[in-house]
């Protein structure tokens, strides 16, 4: 029967939709807080160890006990005032959850039921099964394969809420209306896609799409030779994955600075900074670091915030926008917070191997930016910051292979500009001024006010032997940079090697640097 809260409203658990809702209209529980909930629910009236918990709602990924505590908080939030339920804590043991919670009938499939689940506080992401387009059956597993490894790949990315393929299965057939299934199964962004098979030719189709107003995010078609199936399967996964995250960000981004900033989460104020981190100049770098400033203010406790603050006050000190030891000293500060909230992010440890580079920790720059990688091997920022830290240690060779993964997963990203910056640097550790010349030239087409790309261009310029041209050119970078000398460039560019640093102050002296 029906358990009536305080004020006589019916509150009941419907677990297949994931939603609790009280006169049949859904509460606003986060996903992981609802799990937590479920799993109480149907272990009632017994201990619930804390690592019982982690282990059944965060299964692999690796959280602290702060998470749980959030989600635990969250629940007593929405239960607040009805006594009959009750969540005990038993110190350093864990939970017992006191009540019986009424679950909702269903006489329908859970697709076609009229109350639809919130979206979650951070963007959400549903794969359709790829349809099989072609007449071989066989092709219907490699069709499944793909979606499966796709929803394993966008798992990796831990800002992005994905649905389960069991929630989706029932979409075998495409939908027409892809806002209703959006709205059915409580997400912002829909992936969808096709397999076609013509003789020894495979083409796999893929579409990102916003399920509010099916505008079209993103598309793209591979063709492949038919032959190792489970490498082209493992290939389009990593592909497409690599290519939507920054399109996804983007929407994102678009969709938050659309609304009041009175109106954002935390996600969404994050999501809005990130729109000046793209665009890699000193006006936008400061106007990020105070929008996400005053995100950790409100919530000290976000790791995202914290990561991308402190990335952005270090790459603020590397590109001499702002005093080196006070961006160190600060984005330290936020990056190693970031860190203890949650150390298997990319951001986190983007932003700790930016930071060690800086101090020339060179061993564990490079450790930060692999695990980067090995946390989502499909990321191109990942790949885009470890070419970085090999680049400034002077391994050419390993940057601009990471580099070329980089471009090859996200041919279209917005920070192209960054991973153009990392062949360049390679190019001139190795002494190849002339391909130096040619990617600077890319990086600052895309973004002019990069300094540091100014600086290099200089530094090559005066290496191939043209030297006017050279100190023509640095008149220009020291109007945004004034306080460039030898001395600033031996403390705050981060050159991991004698060798690397001495071949930069032999550029930037030709082309006509004071030392002090």
């Amino acid at each position: 029967m029906d358990i009536q809260s305080s004020s006589s409203s019916p509150l009941e658990i419907d677990y297949p939709s994931a939603c609790l809702r009280r006169d049949g209209l859904p509460l606003q529980l986060r996903p992981k807080s609802f799990d937590v909930l479920a799993y109480l629910s149907r272990h009632r009236g017994r201990l619930v160890s804390k690592s019982e918990l982690i282990d059944h709602v965060w299964g692999h990924v690796a959280v602290t006990e702060n998470s749980l505590v959030q989600c635990i908080k969250d629940i007593r939030h929405v239960l607040n005032g009805n006594s009959q339920f009750e969540i005990k804590t038993v110190p350093k043991r864990g939970y017992v959850f006191e009540g019986v919670l009424a679950e909702a009938a269903h006489d329908a499939p859970a697709a076609s039921i009229g109350q639809f689940p919130a979206l979650p506080d951070r963007p959400s992401i549903a794969v359709l099964p790829f349809e099989n387009l072609s007449d071989e059956p066989d092709q219907e597993h490699f069709a499944d394969g793909v979606t499966e490894d796709l929803i394993t790949g966008l798992s990796r990315i831990k800002w992005l809420f994905v649905i389960a393929r069991n929630s989706t299965f029932i979409y075998k057939e495409r939908p027409a209306d892809v806002s209703a299934v959006g709205r059915e199964l409580g997400v912002r962004y829909l992936l969808r896609g096709s397999i076609r098979r013509a003789a020894r030719r495979l083409r796999v189709s893929a579409q990102l799409i916003e399920a509010q107003n099916g505008l079209h995010h993103w598309a793209e078609q591979y063709d492949r030779e038919l032959g190792d199936i489970f490498a082209i399967q493992d290939e389009i996964a990593h592909s497409v994955v690599g290519a939507i995250e920054p399109f996804v960000l983007a929407a994102e981004s678009t969709r938050a600075l659309s609304r009041s900033a009175q109106d954002l989460g935390a996600w969404e104020l994050v999501a809005r900074a990130r729109t000046h981190v793209w665009r890699v100049n000193s006006d936008d770098n400061r106007a990020a670091i105070e929008a996400l400033q005053r995100t950790v203010d409100i919530y000290p406790d976000y790791e995202p915030a914290r990561s991308l603050l402190g990335f952005c006050l270090v790459f603020a000190a590397h590109n001499g926008w702002i005093d080196p030891a006070e961006g160190l000293r600060r984005g330290r500060e936020h990056t190693l917070r970031a860190i203890e909230l949650d150390n298997l992010t990319i951001w986190g440890q983007i932003a700790l191997g930016y930071l060690r580079m800086m101090e020339k920790r060179t061993v564990e720059a490079i450790a930060a930016f692999e695990t980067a990688v090995r946390l989502n091997p499909s990321s191109a920022a990942a790949h885009c910051y470890l070419s970085r830290g090999l680049a400034f240690s002077g391994r050419d060779r390993e940057a601009i292979e990471h580099a070329e993964t980089a471009i090859r997963l996200s041919p279209m990203d917005p920070e192209m500009a960054l991973v153009f910056g990392c062949m360049a640097v390679a190019h001139y550790t190795a002494g190849r001024y002339d391909r130096t010349l040619h990617y600077t030239g890319e990086v600052l087409r895309l973004r002019p006010g990069f300094q540091g790309a100014q600086r290099l261009r200089c530094a090559a310029l005066a290496q191939l032997g043209r030297i006017d041209e050279a100190r023509q050119y640095l008149e220009h970078v020291r109007i945004g940079q004034p306080q460039l000398t030898l001395q600033w460039i031996r403390e705050g560019v981060p050159y991991q090697t004698p060798e690397t640093m001495e071949r930069f102050l032999e550029g930037m002296r030709k082309a006509g640097v004071p030392e002090s």
